[in-house]
C-alpha cells in the first residue's frame, strides 16, 4: 500500500501560480496612483535681517533711502527712511488690500528703479501666511504686456524684522 501512495505523489503536477488577476490590478493601479499623486514644489528665498541701530545711524548720515512695509493688525504701512510714511493701507472688510500694496510698490519702483531691497516689519502675533503673502507681493507684480501677463520684479532683496 505504501508503494501506491508513492506513485500517486510522483504523478501529481505542481500547480502554477496564476498572477493574471494581480497583473491586471497593477496595470490599472499604477497609472491611477501616478496621475493622482501631488508633486510638491519647494521654493527657497534668501532673506536678510534688517540692519541694527548702529548701521541705521550711519545710513542717516549717508542719506540713503530704504523702503519698509510695516504689517500691523489693522493696516499695512509703506514708508521710507528719509520721507517717512508714504501711504497707509487700511484693512477692507477685514482683509488686507494686497492689490493696492502691489500698485503702490509699482509706483515706488518706477520712481526708484535702481532700488532692490525692502524691509518687511511685522507686529507680534501676525500670521505666517500673511508674511508669505506680503513677501510675494513685494517681490513681483503681474503686468500686462503685449496682451499677456508677465511677472515684473519689484524688490527681490527682502529683509524681515519686528515692527517698531
Amino acid at each position: 500500500m505504501s508503494v501506491r501512495r508513492r506513485v500517486r505523489r510522483a504523478h501529481r503536477d505542481e500547480a502554477e501560480l496564476n498572477i493574471t488577476a494581480f497583473m491586471n490590478l497593477m496595470v490599472v493601479l499604477v497609472p491611477f496612483l501616478l496621475i493622482s499623486a501631488v508633486f510638491s514644489q519647494m521654493t527657497i528665498l534668501e532673506l536678510n535681517l534688517p540692519p541694527d541701530s548702529n548701521v541705521k545711524q550711519n545710513n542717516e548720515q549717508k542719506k540713503e533711502r530704504n523702503f519698509e512695509v510695516v504689517v500691523r493688525k489693522d493696516a499695512i504701512v509703506v514708508s521710507d527712511t528719509l520721507g517717512g510714511i508714504i501711504q497707509k493701507l487700511d484693512k477692507r472688510n477685514g482683509e488686507y488690500d494686497f492689490k493696492a500694496l502691489s500698485k503702490l510698490l509699482s509706483v515706488v519702483k518706477s520712481k526708484f528703479p535702481e532700488k532692490q531691497n525692502i524691509a518687511i516689519l511685522l507686529e507680534p502675533d501676525i500670521q505666517y501666511e500673511l508674511l508669505v503673502k506680503t513677501m510675494d507681493t513685494v517681490r513681483v507684480v503681474d503686468v500686462v504686456e503685449s496682451g499677456s501677463v508677465v511677472k515684473k520684479e519689484l524688490f527681490p532683496l527682502i529683509a524681515i524684522g519686528d515692527a517698531p
